[in-house]
């Protein structure tokens, strides 16, 4: 079995942006390192950023600040720390030169975070402007945390993010100082990003902000599983520290350990004959839409990371005929698809769920038959040595080609390369 380098959030007093950059420079991660790269933001003139041991009820973390140098008093076209849309912050991850995966989940989780703070405010992602998050020491944590998490090498799953679990949240309570007066906490956007990924969450009776939105962004956005630890021999724990002291140690503590990639070795049943993994199904009737445009909403869905999109007739209130459309996509693809439905289509609702689905183990291999090459997809069960074929198709491209070019059925097609695959196999 091969053996992967994952982790593992454990946040009994909840997270926020500087606590993961304690907790990965309490793992290793160099600050000369994340000051390097994030000067590439060209935000150097304004920020300065220091680690330092600190107690937390009497154990020892890693505490990072970030200070905020105002320069806005000797240069009046100096806005930066009045916030930033969306746009400009992607426009600054773009431009920094970061390694590949830590300038991709730094746009997601950006992205996410905007998402969310747009539904709160009844406007679309790009007019979000953040209060907090557009400040210099959200892009810091932010970044910086997808700098470390990178420079771990923490591997990627098949949608390109970290393999990061992450446990239940602690709500917190009380209130909060904002821009707009006082808030209940969880404030309206952590609230919206537990939504968003149906995140479980908890009361450990401290009635103070325990999750902030940046903390929750970086762990909605980048944790693949929510809940109990998943199976991993845990080789270091760093120790991140919070700003407040708490009843508890105030500490994130970021486990990283070697697992399975599969998602079947965190399969609670036992039964390893296949993969599980969690979808969004996405689903809206409509009954006043040009049929046309069906077939335009399948593209414009596809290309946002469906998975699967299907119709079916219906019969609506007062008989009128209609059609239910359905959207499987993975989690992390749910609002793109989500804002494509709105976009192209009349509906004025969507339902969401998010679900199990298991799935096979599959690759496509290749086969020569006397008319040409064919791709095939075989899919499995289990591993080697006890591994079971469970499908074996042809690509209908692939057939469809080869028949018009030689101007034979396409059934035949598929059955040379059917022929061809279990002869070889």
């Amino acid at each position: 079995m091969t053996m992967n380098k994952i982790a593992y959030l454990q946040c009994p007093t909840g997270i926020s942006g500087d606590m993961c950059l304690g907790a990965l420079v309490s793992l290793g991660v160099p600050v000369e390192y994340l000051i390097e790269k994030l000067n590439g933001l060209g935000i150097e003139r304004e920020y300065e950023l220091k680690a330092e041991l600190v107690q937390r009820n009497g154990q020892q973390a890693t505490k990072v600040h970030v200070h905020l140098v105002d320069h806005h008093h000797h240069d009046r076209e100096h806005t930066h720390h009045r916030g930033r849309h969306l746009p400009e912050i992607e426009g600054m991850i773009l431009k920094a030169g970061l390694p590949s995966r830590a300038q991709g989940w730094s746009l997601a989780v950006f992205r996410q975070l905007a998402v969310a703070e747009g539904a709160v405010h009844g406007i679309s992602p790009e007019k979000v402007h953040f209060h907090e998050v557009g400040a210099v020491d959200a892009i810091v944590d932010i970044v910086g945390t997808c700098l470390g998490l990178d420079w771990l090498g923490i591997e990627s799953n098949e949608s390109g993010l970290p393999l990061l679990y992450c446990s239940a949240f602690p709500t917190g309570g009380g209130t909060v100082k904002a821009a707009h007066g006082q808030m209940a906490v969880p404030v309206p956007a952590v609230l919206k990003l537990w939504e968003m990924r149906s995140c479980p969450v908890y009361s450990n009776g401290i009635e103070r902000e325990l999750v902030t939105p940046t903390g929750a962004a970086i762990a909605t956005t980048l944790a693949r599983e929510f809940g109990s630890p998943p199976p991993i021999a845990i080789k270091q724990v760093g120790l991140g520290a919070g700003t407040i002291n708490l009843p508890i140690p105030n500490i994130l503590r970021l486990w990283l350990g070697e697992g399975a990639i599969l998602q079947s070795d965190f399969n609670d049943s036992g039964d390893n004959s296949s993969n599980l993994e969690t979808i969004s199904v996405l689903e809206t009737q409509v009954d006043d839409l040009n049929p046309q445009a069906i077939s335009y909403v399948f593209e414009a869905l596809f290309a946002a990371g469906a998975l699967d999109v299907f119709t079916v007739a219906i019969a609506m209130k007062k008989s009128r005929p209609g059609i239910l459309l359905t959207v499987i996509c993975h989690p992390k693809n749910l609002l793109r698809c989500e804002a494509v439905i709105f976009r192209e289509t009349t509906t004025l609702g969507i339902r969401r769920t998010n679900q199990q689905r298991a799935i096979l183990e599959r690759e496509i291999q290749q086969v020569a038959t006397e008319y040409g090459k064919v791709r095939v997809k075989v899919a499995w069960k289990g591993r080697s040595p006890e591994k079971v074929i469970a499908n074996v198709q042809p690509e209908y491209e692939d057939c469809a080609e080869l028949a018009k070019k030689h101007n034979i059925p396409w059934r035949e097609i598929q059955r040379l390369a059917l022929q061809r695959w279990y002869l070889e196999n």
